[in-house]
């Protein structure tokens, strides 16, 4: 069985956002798997922040995509041929299977799902978005029942879990969101006790109207300026997990640091960078948990899907950077 899978490289490493030439489309024949191995026919790419770092050269938390190589994804589909002990075919899947329409595992780092599985579900509160906002909540923001905690990138795949596993926890959430409409969605449709728009002339004095006492954790997706009129709302004995700065992914200059720093000496605050690898063998603990939040209707997984090939991948992935997701980016690849 020959399977032609269709592929998204990485042609050159981009400067700024990526453009066009970064990328090159090309396709390839799968044949039958070797032993151990499966492939995996492709139905959802995931669109991530971390793919901006991913793209560039030198040290980071894990090796660059090279040049030439099929861009890092993570992703979810269906067994189609098998040669594995563990993975038969018609098995639904999730990992790091690429931007392609077909992949080719040995397993290592892949979920096996239930057979009546919802893929998106699985990359989004029950992926990497949701374990993210689990162990970086809980363990690295080290939350107590009924504290405050502020969220920026509130309305994105992180962002939008965090502040519903904040208001389970019973403690009075604020998101900080792009534009009145995903700011309205924040507290009308998941719960937040008030959201503030980021864009508005007045946001400064608007967060400091919506937290008046301070935060307990700011949990922080954005970083840049946001980071920094967060770091002037800080409790003492206040935590900061930071889990990502989209707004300074594409930045050609020196990226920008903040400038109000003293606020954790002056609070004896704490702020601590996180990838959510390190807490691999602890997943299942958190699956766990959401999947019984999910069941009891208190915690739900958001989507924005595009349906498309996978040529459409680079303009997908921009929209990450424009702001205009809401909750888990999705492409979901036609005839899968």
């Amino acid at each position: 069985m020959t399977f032609v899978t269709h592929q998204i490289r990485l042609a050159a490493r981009p400067s700024g956002l990526p453009t066009p030439e970064v990328w090159d489309r090309t396709e390839t024949e799968i044949g039958d798997p070797a032993e151990r191995t499966f492939v995996v026919a492709v139905r959802y790419v995931s669109p991530d922040p971390a793919m901006r770092g991913w793209m560039n050269e030198g040290r980071s938390y894990v090796p660059p995509v090279q040049i030439g190589e099929v861009m890092r994804a993570f992703a979810g589909g269906e067994v189609v041929a098998s040669a594995h002990p563990d993975f038969a075919v018609g098995d639904l899947v999730t990992g790091l299977f690429g931007v392609q329409t077909y992949a080719v595992s040995d397993g290592r780092g892949v979920q096996k799902l239930a057979p009546d599985a919802d893929l998106p579900t699985n990359l989004a509160v029950l992926g990497m978005p949701g374990m993210t906002a689990y162990f970086g909540l809980f363990d690295v923001g080290a939350l107590k029942d009924g504290e405050t905690v502020l969220v920026s990138g509130a309305a994105g795949a992180v962002g939008s879990i965090v502040g519903q596993l904040a208001k389970i926890r019973g403690c009075r959430v604020i998101g900080i969101a792009g534009g009145p409409r995903k700011c309205a969605q924040l507290v009308d449709e998941l719960g937040f006790d008030a959201a503030v728009d980021y864009r508005s002339a007045d946001f400064v004095e608007a967060l400091r109207a919506q937290t008046p006492d301070g935060v307990d954790v700011y949990f922080d997706n954005v970083g840049g300026e946001i980071l920094d009129a967060a770091l002037g709302r800080l409790r003492t004995h206040a935590r900061v997990p930071i889990c990502g700065a989209i707004s300074q992914y594409n930045k050609t200059g020196k990226p920008t640091g903040p400038a109000n720093y003293l606020s954790l000496l002056v609070n004896r605050a704490r702020m601590e960078g996180f990838v959510v690898t390190d807490f691999t063998e602890r997943y299942p603990e958190a699956a766990a948990a959401m999947t019984r939040w999910i069941a009891e209707g208190r915690l739900h997984s958001r989507h924005d899907v595009v349906r498309g090939g996978v040529g459409d991948f680079p303009d997908v992935l921009l929209r990450l950077f424009k702001g205009e997701n809401t909750g888990k980016l999705l492409l979901e690849l036609e005839g899968a």
